[in-house]
């Protein structure tokens, strides 16, 4: 970032130089402005965050909660005795000992146990405190940061009619769709979600006593269920951030831009979507009932929201000439609310009674409370009667076997001989007959489900809307067949070719399957059933591309590289043969799974990127931290939308990279993704994360119905081991190796070839290489090796080790070389303030985990055991809270 010292500014040296370079005064000016703002902020997070933290956690730390009442007391000792044994390098069991032996000499082992699960359950809320503390400043430290926001937009708009102009028609075609998934990271249950939503409310206005009694009922309220959840129950816990914060923001947001551009009110600017019960890939626990049950409870949920809405709006239109209409809502709202019955689509009907409402309303009674009427009118146009899309998600060789099972059993046109034939082949004789094939009683279980759900999907169309369950995911889908099959499964199941209401998305993950995504997508495109499928579904095609299994397979720079150019080559694809693209981006939490400043990333796509059109899932803690209130959602979807907009209004030609910069970029993926596949297949890689991270245990936190691993019954394999668990071992570690290993030596080949030079102009001029790199700053700030520094000394484990410390040292250096900075994140100040604060609440989990864990590898007492394990797990849930995207 450009500092100019304002004493300097007017000296001739300075002038000259400004003349010499043909500077900008106006950048000079808006540097100072960024700096000014940059330092309030870091000014305000201080006063309004890091002092009432300070505060409220004395406060918090004197309630008697629990068996032992000196526990509160005892904390702050004990977190000192962490960070300084930290620094020192110290084993986590040399730090246990000395600590007990320093301040409780007097308990035995198991009393020692006792107090480290009192500490647990007291940071576990440390960390809720200073969630709730954060949040509830977010709109005072958010005002400095409204460069990517609507207002953002607003401001542009103003500069002419024309941008006006050109910003409406843009939003004319864009839509931002946000999907909950339910991946096990979103460790809050939605009781402690009701007590954060308060108590940041509470700490607003500094409400003393209210924040005294939520703290009391933070104290006693589970953090943990003792039974893993149903996909049911993940719905129920999920659909909290539907009905209390979606249904607010979306409305919210959708309203703004109609009422600021010139945008039809039928037009859906911003769409929700839904997993729980719905994604079945590798998890049994989903059946075609799970998802008839979830489907009937959003439904259910939404109508109560309406109902809620209704009643106020009821207080409000008291008058004469509608009658009628008021009484026929408040029935049909009312029943689909607490009824279930035989459901249907009525968003028609609910829609033409409010319109009667508003006329009569504009008319008769100068437009009194018109507002009220068009906000429901509003939320029922985004909502429908399903409140989110629901999407099905299977894996391709579950598909593929089920296309076979029916095969076998009716004529289907099929030839026989099929499987054996090559691609080219299957392409031409696959059928698309229409078979109404009755699946027998005595099918297995997932051909059963497969083939249920497929029936299942028109029956939640026609009780909920066709939005309600519209599309279908194919995971690991490797070839344009695992497609087509899939329509014919459809055909094969009632559905008819011309009302065939369904979009098939296929899923690239792997580097591998990256590479051939563009053959596949071409090969669909020009076949003539597809091409004809297309455009009865207004031939808009969907891809989606997952971030989390890609960096597992190829590491973070390879991951990340492999997705720009596949998007690149499936944007040009279906420009070729005039198909609107939308990319749906499988996103997790952290940097390493597609995290981090996640806006950032739309905002760099040039226009060889199809960017009008954004989806992405949003999981794990991502949902609670970054739209865990209406402010914070809103501002993060404003974001996105921001991003999307200004990207096609005035994309960066720096952002379109040139094909030496597209080189070196290459270049550096394919070294680091040498690097990180040697990592990979290093003989202690697997048995180093077994042994000193909590990844065998991570299938017994309850959080959720998903196993842990496809193939739960084998024995572990890397391939089998899910990215989520795969990224949350190496960040409960403190060591973060999927979102930065390698980065340092690629970058360090591209000064050793001279090439040092284009690559610091790169990250100061693409958005795509800064961003990537700026998210695995982020990444490393959440890694701290001092925690497992024993290890250097390991006879067995020791050089593989120094081998990660090495590489994180290497990557350190270089970035910071290549940014000018001091420290990590220097540009992102607050940010990194935040994490460091964070870091240092749990440390003392850190410590305990790797104690226990210490504890484990050298213990034959099955009954110790047991409570290690125990140990271990209730550590996880705090370390993944406070790092908000670690999983």
């Amino acid at each position: 970032m450009l500092k100019i010292n304002l004493r300097y500014l007017n000296s001739p040296p300075v002038l000259y130089l400004l003349r010499a370079h043909q500077f900008n005064l106006q950048l000079i000016c808006t540097t100072m402005s960024l700096n000014l703002k940059l330092s309030q902020r870091e000014t305000t997070f201080n006063s309004e965050v890091v002092t009432r933290f300070e505060l409220y956690n004395s406060l918090f730390q004197t309630l008697p909660f629990y068996q032992v009442k000196d526990t509160g007391i005892l904390l702050p000792f004990f977190s000192s005795h962490c960070e300084k044994g930290a620094a020192m390098n110290a084993s986590p069991t040399d730090i246990i000992e000395t600590f007990f032996k320093k301040y409780v000499p007097d308990i035995d082992h198991r009393e020692q146990i006792n107090r480290m699960f009192r500490f647990i359950q007291y940071i576990e809320r440390q960390v809720v405190l200073f969630d709730a503390i954060e949040d509830s400043s977010f709109n005072k430290l958010g005002k400095f940061d409204d460069s990517g926001t609507l207002q953002s937009l607003l401001q542009q708009a103003a500069i002419s009619d024309e941008t006006r102009k050109n910003i409406s028609e843009k939003l004319k075609d864009f839509s931002l769709r946000l999907v909950l998934t339910a991946h096990p990271t979103q460790f809050y249950p939605g009781t402690v979600l009701g007590i954060m939503t308060d108590l940041i409310e509470a700490v607003k206005v500094n409400d003393i006593t209210s924040i005294d009694v939520l703290l009391q009922q933070l104290g006693k309220t589970p953090f943990f269920n003792k039974t893993s959840p149903t996909p049911v129950d993940e719905a129920i816990s999920l659909s909290w951030f539907l009905e209390n914060i979606f249904y607010y923001a979306v409305s919210g947001i959708q309203a703004k831009l109609e009422e600021e551009f010139d945008i039809d009110a039928s037009s859906q600017l911003l769409e929700m979507g839904f997993w729980p019960g719905g994604d079945r890939d590798g998890n049994p626990n989903v059946t075609t009932e799970s998802t008839k049950a979830v489907a009937s409870y959003l439904r259910q949920r939404l109508f109560r929201c309406y109902y809620r809405d209704f009643r106020n709006l009821k207080r409000r239109i008291t008058f004469r000439g509608v009658e009628k209409p008021m009484a026929k809502l408040e029935k049909l709202i009312y029943k689909n609310a607490n009824e279930h019955g035989d459901p249907k689509d009525i968003q028609a009907e609910l829609l033409s009674l409010l319109q009667t409402v508003k006329q009569t309303i504009i008319t008769d009674h100068d437009s009194l409370f018109v507002d009220i009427v068009e906000d429901l009118m509003q939320k029922v146009r985004l909502f429908g009667c399903y409140f989110a899309t629901l999407d099905i998600r299977q894996d391709s060789r579950i598909l593929r076997s089920v296309f076979d099972y029916v095969t076998e059993r009716t004529e289907t046109g099929i030839p026989a001989g099929y499987n054996d034939t090559e691609e080219t082949d299957k392409l031409k004789n696959i059928a698309f007959n229409e078979v109404d094939f009755k699946r027998p009683d005595d099918a297995d279980d997932m051909t059963s489900d497969t083939l249920d759900t497929i029936r299942l999907m028109k029956q939640i169309q026609h009780s909920n809307g066709e939005k309600a369950c519209q599309r279908f995911i194919i995971s690991n889908c490797q070839r344009a067949s695992d497609i087509l099959q899939l329509i014919d499964l459809f055909l094969w199941s009632g559905w008819k070719k011309e009302s065939l209401s369904v979009d098939f998305m296929p899923l690239f993950e792997t580097v591998n399957d990256l590479t051939r995504a563009g053959e596949i997508m071409e090969q669909l495109y020009t076949h003539p059933y597809y091409a004809e499928h297309l455009k009865l579904r207004g031939n808009r095609q969907t891809i989606m591309l997952g971030f989390s299994d890609s960096t597992k397979d190829g590491g973070y720079l390879m991951a990340n590289w492999s997705i720009y150019k596949a998007k690149v080559e499936l944007t040009a694809m279906a420009r070729k043969y005039g198909v609107s693209l939308a990319f749906f981006d499988g996103r997790g939490g952290p940097p390493a799974r597609g995290g981090g400043k996640t806006h950032r990333f739309y905002a760099s796509m040039g226009n060889e990127i199809a960017n009008e059109h954004i989806q992405l899932t949003i999981q794990g803690q991502t949902v609670s931290s970054q739209y865990g209130s209406v402010e914070t959602a809103r501002f993060n979807m404003e974001q996105l939308i921001n991003a999307g907009i200004i990207s096609s209004l005035h994309p960066n030609r720096n952002d379109l990279l040139d094909n030496r910069h597209k080189k070196l970029i290459s270049e550096m993926a394919e070294v680091s993704h040498k690097l990180f596949l040697a990592l990979r297949a290093h003989p202690l890689f697997v048995e180093y994360l077994e042994k000193f991270s909590p990844l065998k245990l991570l299938s017994r936190i309850n959080i959720s119905s998903r196993p842990t691993k496809r193939n739960a019954g084998a024995p572990l394999k890397l391939e089998d081991l899910r990215a989520i668990s795969f990224v949350t071992s190496w960040s409960q570690l403190k060591q973060s190796i999927p979102g930065f290993y390698g980065v340092g030596t690629a970058l360090k080949l591209m000064k050793d070839e001279g090439n040092w030079a284009e690559i610091q102009e790169l990250y100061q001029t693409s958005g795509f290489f800064k961003t990537m790199l700026d998210n695995c700053m982020m990444s490393m700030s959440k890694s701290d090796f001092r925690v497992t520094a024993y290890l250097e000394k390991d006879e067995k484990f020791g050089d593989f080790w120094k081998m990660l410390k090495n590489e994180f040292e290497l990557t350190r250096t270089m970035l910071l070389e290549l940014t000018g900075s001091a420290v990590l994140m220097e540009e992102y100040p607050v940010e990194r303030r935040s994490i460091a604060i964070r870091e240092k609440i749990v440390l003392p989990l850190v410590i305990i985990q790797h104690y226990a864990l210490q504890c484990l590898n050298n213990s034959q007492d099955a009954e110790l055991i047991e409570i290690y394990d125990k140990l271990v797990i209730r550590t996880v849930y705090g370390i993944v809270n406070a790092g908000r995207n670690l999983a």
